[in-house]
C-alpha cells in the first residue's frame, strides 16, 4: 500500500457528508432533499450524531435554498417522533406557534387567544423567546395577563385541562431544536429550524394556526402541512410574523382542509392605516381587555385574529359569520378575567 493510497481511505466519509453534498454541489449539481432524505437529516441532527461544522453548512445551505414542502414535512416529522411528542390530540383544539415576537405592534393576538379560551376552545401555544431585545416575546408578555408558562409536558396538560390554555417554551418539547434556533445571533440568520418547529404540533391537535410574514413561505406551509396531513390549518399573512393579523391591510389566509388547499383573502378593515404608537407597553394588553383604554386599531386586530380561527375551527360558514361571532365574544368578555 503507497503512503497516498493509505490516506485516501485510512478516514471514510461521515454519512451527514452525503447530505451537505446533495445541497452544495454547485448550481447545476446540486437539489432539494426528498421527504425521506429530510427525515433522516433531521433524525441525525436531532440525535447528536452531526458535527458542529455541518451543521452550520447544513443550515445556511438550506437558507440559502429555502425549503421545499417536502424537506419541511420530512423535517417535522423526524423531530415529532425524535423529541417523542405526545399525540393526546383531545387536550387541544387549536394548536397556535408563536415564535417571532412582535417589534411594531403590542401582541393583541394574545387576547383573541383568550377569547377563545373564554368561550370554550382549548388553545396550545409553543414558541420560543428570541435574540433580540426590540421585539416582545409571548413567552415574556404572559405574566401580564396572569398567565404562567408551563415548563414540562406534563405541566401543559394540567393547565390544558384546568384552564384551557397552555404556553410551552421549545427548549421543553425539543431541547435540541431549541439549540439551533439560538444559533441564529451566531449564524446572523434565520435557519429551517426557525421554519420547522411552527409545523410540530406537538399535541396533535385536528386545528393548527400560524403566522408567517415572508410571502415565499406561506405556500410552502401550507403545502408541508398537506403532506404531513394536518387535518385543519391556517397560514396567514402574520404582522410581524406572528399568528395576528392586521385590520389595516389585506390578510392572505392559505389553509388546508381534509386535503384540500384553498387560498382566501379577508379585506382591510379600515380604509386608511393608523399610525402606530411610539413605545410598545404591554401594560395595553390588560387595559384594552378591561375596557379602560379605547383603540380602535387593536380591537379591530384582536377580533379580525379571533374571526380568522373561528373560521378555520369551523365555527362559523363564512368570513363575516365569523367576524359577527368573534365580535360577540370581545363585547361579552369577562373583563375581571385579567387583574
Amino acid at each position: 500500500m503507497t503512503f497516498s493510497h493509505h490516506l485516501a481511505t485510512s478516514k471514510s466519509e461521515h454519512p451527514f457528508a452525503e447530505i451537505i453534498r446533495i445541497l452544495g454541489k454547485g448550481k447545476k449539481g446540486s437539489r432539494s432533499l426528498t421527504q425521506d432524505e429530510a427525515y433522516h437529516a433531521m433524525k441525525m441532527i436531532i440525535a447528536g450524531e452531526v458535527l458542529p461544522e455541518q451543521l452550520g453548512a447544513f443550515l445556511m445551505l438550506m437558507r440559502v435554498k429555502e425549503e421545499t414542502p417536502e424537506e419541511l414535512a420530512g423535517f417535522v416529522l423526524a423531530a415529532r417522533e425524535s423529541c417523542h411528542l405526545t399525540s393526546d390530540s383531545a387536550l387541544v383544539d387549536l394548536d397556535w406557534a408563536t415564535y417571532a415576537g412582535k417589534r411594531r405592534h403590542l401582541p393583541w393576538f394574545l387576547l383573541s387567544a383568550l377569547l377563545l379560551v373564554e368561550n370554550g376552545i382549548k388553545v396550545f401555544m409553543h414558541g420560543a423567546p428570541g435574540p433580540s431585545a426590540n421585539r416582545l416575546y409571548t413567552e415574556n408578555m404572559l405574566g401580564y395577563l396572569g398567565l404562567e408558562a408551563a415548563t414540562s409536558a406534563e405541566e401543559a396538560k394540567k393547565q390544558l385541562i384546568d384552564q384551557h390554555f397552555s404556553y410551552l417554551s421549545l427548549e421543553y418539547i425539543c431541547p435540541k431544536l431549541h439549540e439551533i434556533i439560538e444559533l441564529r445571533p451566531i449564524l446572523g440568520l434565520r435557519s429551517p429550524v426557525h421554519t420547522l418547529v411552527k409545523l410540530l404540533n406537538p399535541f396533535n391537535a385536528q386545528y393548527s394556526i400560524q403566522g408567517i410574514f415572508h410571502p415565499s413561505y406561506r405556500s410552502v406551509h401550507q403545502q408541508a402541512a398537506a403532506l404531513l396531513q394536518q387535518p385543519h390549518a391556517a397560514v396567514l399573512k402574520g404582522e410581524g410574523g406572528e399568528t395576528e393579523r392586521n385590520p389595516d391591510m389585506d390578510c392572505l389566509v392559505q389553509s388546508v382542509h381534509d386535503g384540500e388547499m384553498i387560498d382566501e383573502t379577508w379585506p382591510a378593515l379600515f380604509a386608511n392605516r393608523h399610525v402606530r404608537a411610539e413605545s410598545l407597553e404591554p401594560e395595553q394588553l390588560v387595559l384594552l381587555w378591561q375596557g379602560k383604554i379605547q383603540d380602535e386599531f387593536a380591537e379591530a386586530s384582536v377580533i379580525g385574529t379571533a374571526a380568522v380561527a373561528l373560521k378555520l375551527l369551523g365555527k362559523a360558514d363564512n368570513q363575516a359569520q365569523a367576524h359577527s361571532v368573534a365580535a360577540d365574544f370581545w363585547l361579552q368578555r369577562d373583563k375581571q378575567r385579567i387583574n
